[in-house]
């Protein structure tokens, strides 16, 4: 089943070969009666992003109180010389999770010598999409993408020409949106992806002051409570539900002693709920789990990565340490 399909051109010369490793698809309807059944409720984070949450969430980022995108952007264009200098020449770069793409525009513009680009999605059109528009702007960085859960150890395609490490590139402060044993399970992977000279150039939302904390996740506009509820919405259009979303509520909280913003959707008033053929009661006040948002220190951070068996060979703060940049290597 791990093949490459070479049938697929772009606008530039040579054919685009993805390395499909046939992710399993999600479970939608499954994950969501597991989940309401469970005590407490919870829904996973991967089903905000249809189409309609995705754009949600690039209007989030434009949002005056979420400036980790401008942060991040703006330490990644500022520290690049340095990162450039730790990883030296001749790189094969791997992106989880690649997205749009922007940050990973400026890498390998800031790199020298990127001898190939391994793009691990698991969105199979979104994957081309990226690796299109990269491969125009960087015509002489061989393209090998891979449709893949970058949850789990991913091969790395050969390059044509030999790289000297292969670099894990893992910005956005995605990491954190995993739970304690997940996140090092996730490390874990990437270690094996990585190899024995790789590197990892990890992006951490830091802790700061509560007050911005938590506006950053209820902003004015209302843009965030909206993308929460849209999940309720997802639910209705696709597996059969009847959430009314004027009875649920978006909250988002610090929570101190796990170091984390907590996202929940509130029910308003005792109810029942049906959906993909069942019926759920919730209680008036009841939060329904859909998201946590790691916020770490240089200690916490330090320990996690041990925990997976790497080490921080370098870090990077932005100005104010609201956000961080962790370049890792094997312990």
């Amino acid at each position: 089943m791990n093949q490459f399909d070479a049938s697929l051109h772009t606008s530039f010369a040579a054919p685009l070969p993805l390395l499909d490793l046939c992710p399993t698809p999600d479970d939608l309807r499954g994950d969501v009666i597991a989940g309401l059944s469970a005590h407490p409720k919870s829904l996973p984070s991967k089903y905000f992003y249809d189409s309609r949450g995705s754009q949600l969430f690039e209007a989030i980022t434009l949002q005056p109180e979420y400036d980790l995108t401008r942060i991040e952007t703006a330490l990644l264009q500022a520290v690049l010389p340095e990162i450039g200098d730790s990883i030296g020449a001749g790189v094969h770069v791997v992106e989880y999770g690649s997205g749009s793409g922007s940050k990973t525009h400026l890498l390998l513009g800031g790199l020298a010598s990127v001898v190939a680009y391994t793009p691990v999605e698991i969105s199979r059109q979104t994957l081309l999409d990226t690796t299109r528009r990269l491969g125009r702007a960087f015509p002489d960085v061989q393209m090998l993408p891979v449709c893949a859960d970058f949850t789990r150890h991913v091969p790395v395609p050969p390059a044509r020409t030999p790289a000297t490490r292969t670099l894990v590139f893992f910005p956005g402060s995605t990491l954190g949106n995993f739970d304690g044993p997940r996140a090092v399970e996730l490390l874990g992977a990437m270690r094996g992806t990585m190899g024995v000279a790789g590197r990892a150039l990890i992006g951490i939302d830091l802790v700061k002051d509560i007050g911005e904390m938590e506006a950053a996740y209820n902003d004015a506009a209302g843009m965030t409570a909206e993308f929460t509820l849209n999940l309720l919405l997802r639910l209705n259009r696709e597996i059969g539900g009847d959430f009314d979303l004027r009875a649920f509520s978006h909250r988002a909280r610090w929570s101190p002693q796990r170091s984390r913003i907590e996202t929940t959707i509130v029910s308003r008033c005792a109810q029942k709920v049906h959906v993909a053929g069942h019926v759920f009661a919730f209680e008036r006040g009841e939060e329904l789990q859909v998201e946590i948002s790691q916020k770490y220190t240089d200690v916490s951070f330090d320990a996690l990565a041990n925990a997976a068996g790497l080490h921080v060979a370098r870090g990077w703060n932005s100005p104010g340490d609201r956000f961080g940049l962790r370049l890792l290597e094997i312990a």
